[in-house]
């Protein structure tokens, strides 16, 4: 039981860090940039930040690579 409490522990621990990180990138305009697709309609809103995840993904490319590097 001891191993499950510190598996749940460190995994609220990556939730709280990761979202703190996901309100900071909201706070610097990723999410609402221009080619992110919004649709709405009524009370029901579909957001799809297409344009989001193809920067996020290649800032992520760059960093892994510059680690792999050093290695």
């Amino acid at each position: 039981m001891e191993s499950l409490g510190r598996f749940l522990v460190l995994t609220g621990f990556i939730f709280i860090i990761l979202g703190g990180f996901l309100m900071l990138l909201q706070r610097l305009g990723l999410g609402k940039l221009p080619g992110d697709i919004v649709y709405q309609k009524g009370n029901f809103t579909f957001v799809f930040p297409i344009v989001t995840c193809i920067v996020l993904s290649i800032i992520l490319s760059i960093i892994l690579n510059i680690f792999s590097r050093l290695k």
